[in-house]
């Protein structure tokens, strides 16, 4: 890369702060179309949280779509059916996931975040991957036009790029955007991973439980898992710092469905991830120069649509595609960020209000929930799904 920005013969580099599903997607399309890339996470060893997600069609799609296919039908269990049930177990609503996943040909995906990581490290490997480096500050080298890292422990990096993929807390995000104030939803979210069997528990389900300010998720990620969420209503304080342990939980889901009883009761007390439901005002600019943004360092949401990993790969697979042939790497990072800016806010905003809908506390409230997704039209709520399914 020159001064003027203009590509040399050598090979440009990109530098990937964060080792998540961002980063680690971001790593393996970014080599895929020439570039030389070096991640850096600031653990010492990579530990994915036992937990689940959910990899939908718009994200599989996408990683076709730039001749990567990770196969994650091998890691997990393919999306098959997806019913909302209230707390004592009556249908609300079958949602056509099945239809539209056909349709648009692409699998949706329902996995562990050790399994998933386990299947991006396959993807990465020979990549550069440096833990323990807590990334702590940037400098743009207007000479060259690169970029430089500066790390806690006093080493530095030089790229062509920086990617900021370091997830909720970013350092990238901080120095370009300045202190935020994360926007709290006012309730807990309980995960757990377990083996799990129940006689209305079927493969590749989906199946959601909604109560007064509560809800409970079973997801089958395949291998005899099942991954269980629990949602409740808490003041912000309370969830931010949550103190309490598997009773609480116990007590929480008490008298719902027997599935639900079984899969908390199952589930050993240090195996429960207890974390707030929160997510970030929309950041307009997520780069400046040769820096950008990507994933929840960019546009961190709520968990409602299961979108989370999804946009990030969407992310991964546009910004490899803008700095595929590009002679000028800032304004390929533009276009990026314009390509996709209206795509994740859009996400942003409709996870906070679908996850202000669901967590509806008292009867009449709760009542109109359910009767909204009871009385939806088909084909509204199959085009509704198609948009969020869909990549490109």
């Amino acid at each position: 890369m020159t001064d003027s920005g203009v590509r040399s013969d050598r090979p440009r580099k990109a530098l990937v702060i964060g080792a998540g599903i961002g980063g680690l997607t971001t790593a393996a399309t970014l080599r895929s179309v020439g570039m030389d890339v070096e991640v850096y996470e600031r653990a010492t060893e990579l530990r994915a949280a036992g937990s689940g997600l959910s990899v939908m069609s718009n994200a599989t799609a996408a990683l076709r779509s730039i001749g990567l296919d990770f196969g994650l039908e091998r890691y997990g269990r393919p999306l098959t059916s997806y019913h909302v049930r209230t707390d004592r177990g009556e249908l609300i609503r079958e949602f056509p996931f099945a239809k539209v996943i056909s349709r648009i040909g692409a699998p949706s995906v329902l996995i562990t975040r050790p399994a998933l990581q386990q299947a991006l490290l396959e993807q990465v490997a020979g990549i550069p991957l440096v833990l323990g480096a807590a990334a702590r500050e940037f400098e743009i080298d207007e000479d060259s036009g690169g970029v430089r890292v500066r790390f806690e422990d006093g080493r530095e990096a030089h790229g062509d790029v920086l990617i900021g993929a370091d997830g909720f807390n970013s350092v990238v995000r901080r120095q370009l955007a300045g202190p935020e104030e994360a926007r709290e939803s006012g309730y807990i979210c309980w995960l757990g991973v377990i083996p799990f069997e129940h006689p209305r528990f079927t493969p590749g389900s989906v199946t959601h439980y909604w109560g007064s300010g509560r809800r409970f998720g079973l997801v089958d990620v395949g291998g005899g898992q099942v991954y269980w969420w629990g949602t409740m209503n808490m003041p912000v304080e309370e969830a931010r710092d949550w103190r309490g342990g598997k009773a609480d939980v116990e007590r929480a889901f008490a008298d719902w469905p027997e599935e639900v009883e079984l899969a908390v009761r199952s589930t050993p007390q240090e195996a429960i991830i207890a974390v707030p439901s929160r997510d970030r005002a929309f950041l307009e600019h997520w780069g400046r120069g040769p820096v950008t943004l990507l994933g929840d360092a960019a546009h961190p949401m709520l968990t409602s649509l299961g979108q989370g990993s999804g946009m990030a790969v969407e992310d991964a697979v546009v910004l490899a595609r803008n700095l595929a042939s590009a002679s000028d790497l800032p304004q390929a990072l533009r276009r990026y960020e314009d390509e996709r800016r209206e795509r994740t806010r859009a996400m942003v905003a409709a996870t906070r209000a679908t996850s202000e809908l669901e967590q509806s506390e008292g009867p009449g409230p709760v009542a109109v929930r359910d009767g909204h997704f009871r009385s939806l039209p088909e084909d509204e709520l199959t085009r509704m799904l198609e948009e969020s399914l869909t990549f490109g």
